[in-house]
């Protein structure tokens, strides 16, 4: 058992993170993986493997995120990979999204990461050893229309794995944030992907246009997840794993035009950027 790490996947049932689980069970690693529900029906449709360890849990509740960190540790007597995959999108213009969706996108795809991060990292600091990986998203690279509030909460996970990297350095721990571009899964599927009730017709020529866009993507979207999956596996085996990881070739091509942009606009605005500063600096 000691050759073998010990994974511990939230979201589990469908989409990303089913994928990195199967590819997680061929290696033979062991792996704990978390639904909200039909835990039974997951590891069945698995075939039942002895390396596979099936728990309910709803990452809004911190309580059953420690209980599910315990039942890990108890099964296979250690946590060495996290990946924090559990979360679903929110399809929305800005303004139109309520306080209440707004609330729900984030105690999922922000605040419920945190329960299982609290949960995991105690184990891991008593081993000095382990890998943090969240899931972002290349809405969390750059802006896109409609998805402002999704968009907000894997900023928020980008900034969050970029200061878990730098504390957990020097406790052998290593922290990775992966921003998928689009891959085919049932991302884009009412499952996974709210849309906000509220539609203001102002937004119809840009968030509107979104909204069918969405539709008409689904189930073809460029990146496959097969290979996302084992992508996961030789980042989790890397010696020196990188803290940013986009995947796909269009997250790279949107990150690279942001930055790009990023740079026109300090050269447009250089000297008022280097003017704020105390004139005894």
């Amino acid at each position: 058992m000691t050759n073998h790490k010990v994974w511990f996947i939230t979201g589990a049932a469908r989409g990303i993170g089913y994928e990195i689980l199967k590819a997680v069970l061929e290696t033979g690693d062991h792996v704990v993986a978390t639904v909200r529900s039909s835990a039974e029906a997951l590891a069945d449709s698995l075939g039942n493997p002895e390396n596979l360890q099936v728990v309910l849990l709803d990452v809004t509740d911190e309580q059953q995120a420690i209980e599910a960190a315990n039942q890990a540790v108890q099964k296979f007597g250690k946590i060495d990979v996290l990946v924090n995959n559990a979360g679903y999108g929110l399809l929305s213009a800005v303004e139109e999204a309520t306080a209440e969706e707004v609330r729900k996108n984030f105690e999922t795809n922000v605040f419920g990461l945190l329960n299982v991060t609290r949960a995991v990292l105690p184990h891991m600091r008593e081993r000095r050893s382990g890998h943090i990986i969240n899931i972002s998203s290349v809405g969390g690279l750059s802006g896109y229309i409609g998805w402002g509030v999704y968009g907000a909460t894997k900023f928020a996970v980008e900034g969050l794995t970029e200061s878990l990297a730098l504390e957990l350095a020097p406790l052998g721990i290593h922290a990775t944030v992966v921003a998928p571009g689009f891959f085919r899964t049932e991302f884009l599927d009412a499952a996974s992907l709210s849309r906000s009730g509220n539609i203001i017709p102002d937004y119809e020529e840009t968030v509107g246009q979104m909204r069918t866009f969405a539709t008409q993507a689904n189930k073809k979207q460029p990146g496959d997840p097969v290979k996302l999956a084992k992508a996961f596996v030789q980042v989790a085996n890397a010696e020196k794993p990188p803290v940013h990881l986009p995947l796909g070739n269009d997250a790279l091509q949107k990150y690279r035009e942001k930055t790009a942009n990023f740079e026109k606009d300090i050269e447009a605005w250089y000297d008022l950027i280097t003017g704020t500063d105390h004139d005894d600096v």
